[in-house]
């Protein structure tokens, strides 16, 4: 067996009910847990900025980028923080800005691109730690600490960018024919795009019914079929959007942090649109 597909499968095996012990605990561990994942697809994002001749303001953009998470759970616990939470979380957000552009300021000449410094540190604490805490919106939206039903939720649209991505990729390879975004993923089929939307809606009864149904989570049924081509077309999207990033820093992988799966930015691309939008349309459809 190749040792790359070895290395995967192992991550696979750990890493899964990992994540599904984090999600069913919730609370503070599962908050530190994307705080995290916040931190370290930031630095990968600054990572990639760097190799394109501008370097982020790291200190402030890596704590960014955990933060959110934190607050967030801080939000959805209740208490005296939540009382005052919201006007607090929105003036530290404009001292945020004012402490990135005095940082430029003080150490970026101005043909070292302060414009870009600034922005890709605003980018890097939005794209790799604001989206991932959308998790604990669908987890504590729904129960406090240690549910199973918050874990279905949870992983809902993680199976469903899961099978889409998959299907996506048998069925371009099945079918081939035109490619979907040639300059960014040459790899990337229009074919294998629709096999992914298919996918991703096809998953959706059996889902709803071994995993929704048994936890007390009875969603109607064009309810499941739209958020499934919702999540399929805005999952690849966001594959597509790490590709782009990697490609003009004339990268493969965004890190070599997870054997046999690149770095966090890889495994996540297409989950930091799913899981924003999963969590507005469960949402609007009143489940949270």
């Amino acid at each position: 067996m190749d040792r790359n597909l070895i290395q995967r499968i192992s991550v696979v095996v750990v890493a899964v009910p990992v994540a599904v012990l984090l999600v069913y605990q919730g609370g503070v561990a599962l908050a530190l847990a994307l705080a995290a994942v916040g931190l370290l697809g930031a630095r990968e994002v600054f990572s990639l900025a760097r190799q394109g001749g501008v370097d982020a303001v790291r200190s402030v953009g890596l704590v960014g980028a955990a933060a959110p998470s934190l607050v967030a759970y801080a939000l959805l616990a209740g208490g005296p923080m939540s009382n005052v939470g919201a006007r607090i979380w929105i003036v530290t957000s404009a001292l945020v800005v004012l402490l990135i552009l005095s940082f430029v300021l003080i150490t970026r000449r101005p043909d070292q691109k302060p414009l870009a410094a600034a922005a890709v540190t605003l980018f890097g604490m939005v794209y790799a730690g604001v989206l991932p805490a959308f998790v604990l919106i669908m987890r504590h939206g729904f129960e406090g600490p240690r549910s199973w039903p918050g874990v279905a939720l949870v992983f809902f649209p993680l199976v469903i960018v899961w099978v889409c991505d998959s299907a996506a990729m048998f069925g371009g390879r099945a079918i081939g024919g035109p490619k979907l975004a040639p300059t960014v993923s040459p790899g990337k089929t229009r074919s294998g795009a629709l096999m992914g939307v298919v996918g991703a809606v096809a998953v959706v009864p059996l889902y709803h019914a071994i995993v929704l149904r048994p936890a007390g989570i009875d969603l109607v049924w064009w309810h499941g079929l739209l958020l499934g081509a919702i999540l399929g077309v805005v999952g690849q999207i966001g594959d597509l959007v790490e590709s782009l990033l990697k490609r003009e820093a004339g990268v493969k992988d965004s890190s070599a942090l997870i054997p046999g799966h690149g770095g966090v930015l890889d495994r996540l691309d297409s989950l930091y649109f799913a899981l924003p939008v999963a969590t507005m349309l469960y949402l609007s459809f009143g489940v949270l």
